[in-house]
């Protein structure tokens, strides 16, 4: 059996925001206090999880890949060649 302890707290919230919770639990059918830890549960929850960053899968054509000189570092130099010749 799982215990999970409580503690009764008092916290200064903006009239505006407090007015919307309120309309919130009343929609959801459900309490303030449940609204609440929900949104405090998922903000918590959203900065314990670490990003990854984002991974380029990097393909080529023909086999061809990247050629001489170039380096994936360097997307200007990149970005340049694929608009050679296309005015700008």
């Amino acid at each position: 059996m799982v215990w999970l302890a409580h503690m009764k707290t008092t916290i200064d919230i903006a009239d505006s925001i407090l007015s919307r919770a309120k309309k919130l639990a009343v929609k959801r059918h459900t309490t303030l206090k449940a609204v609440i830890e929900s949104a405090l549960r998922e903000a918590l929850d959203g900065e314990s999880e670490p990003e990854r960053p984002f991974k380029l899968k990097t393909r080529v054509f023909e086999g061809r890949g990247l050629q001489p000189g170039l380096s994936w570092d360097d997307w200007s130099a990149l970005r340049d060649l694929a608009y050679e010749g296309r005015g700008g």
